[in-house]
């Protein structure tokens, strides 16, 4: 009985999502496969021109893996990416996605590159890269699409491994999510439109096959490219507070105004 209770406690940490560090080295050894190449390489072609045309002084990064950058062409300034969690070959600072070093409405755009597909809390990392955003600041989410044959292909998979593990939200739901955080949906794109085989032979095709999902617009791609504006709060207009006129002022008032002057 003992060693069958060490093998579920050892299977509640592989599966789990707690171990920030297994995650983000699963992540990162991911990028580095042959499928993960490939999806990178299909992101950053989409993402490149978007993010380009944002402007802004101060850009922020939240993802998985501080080395897979898809912001280093913006134009913005002040370009942040946090390590996510403490490694030793980490180069940048260490935050937590959903604990961020910032003040409020500081930000000018913030790119979430598949972060709210993993994660343990979804909302609370949604509502800090909302707090951090300015109002008119742009938000760039990156995430995996349930209703595409990648959606599909999850459903067969153990969902120990990347990216099968992952939430794989849905564009309903979150437009749903963003509308509560006053963030408007400006435009959405798709892409990851190969299949997620990572087979080196047939991801030789990847680049073609994602051309032609592009061309046609295809909605039904392995992952969207939301892009919403953080709305500025409407103004309240502030009527002024009359004071009541006691009835004997009134009447002097009154009075002033009907006054004829004689000559």
């Amino acid at each position: 009985m003992k060693f069958i209770s060490r093998n579920k406690s050892r299977n509640r940490q592989l599966h789990g999502m707690s171990d920030l560090e297994m995650l983000t080295t699963s992540v990162s050894q991911w990028f580095r496969t042959a499928q993960g190449s490939e999806v990178l390489e299909a992101e950053r072609a989409i993402t490149g021109p978007i993010i380009n045309r944002l402007f802004g002084y101060h850009i922020l990064q939240m993802g998985c893996d501080e080395k897979y950058s898809l912001i280093d062409e913006s134009p913005a300034g002040h370009k942040i990416v946090f390590a996510p969690a403490w490694r030793a070959d980490a180069r940048s600072a260490v935050a937590d996605n959903g604990e961020l070093p910032l003040a409020s409405d500081s930000i000018d755009v913030v790119v979430i590159h598949h972060a709210l597909d993993f994660t343990d809390d979804s909302h609370r990392l949604l509502r800090e890269a909302t707090r951090v955003l300015r109002p008119g600041g742009q938000m760039l989410i990156i995430g995996f699409n349930p209703y595409s044959h990648w959606g599909v292909w999850k459903v067969f998979k153990r969902k120990l491994n990347i990216p099968w593990r992952g939430r794989f939200i849905s564009k309903g739901r979150l437009t749903d999510w963003l509308r509560l955080l006053n963030l408007r949906t400006d435009s959405i794109e798709y892409g990851l439109h190969f299949l997620p085989l990572n087979n080196s032979w047939l991801l030789k095709y990847a680049q073609k096959i994602e051309r032609f999902g592009s061309k046609i617009k295809s909605p039904l791609g392995g992952a969207y490219f939301l892009l919403c504006v953080k709305q500025i709060g409407s103004m309240t207009p502030i009527h002024p507070k009359w004071r009541p006129v006691p009835a004997s002022v009134a009447g002097v008032v009154a009075a002033e105004k009907t006054r004829i002057r004689i000559h």
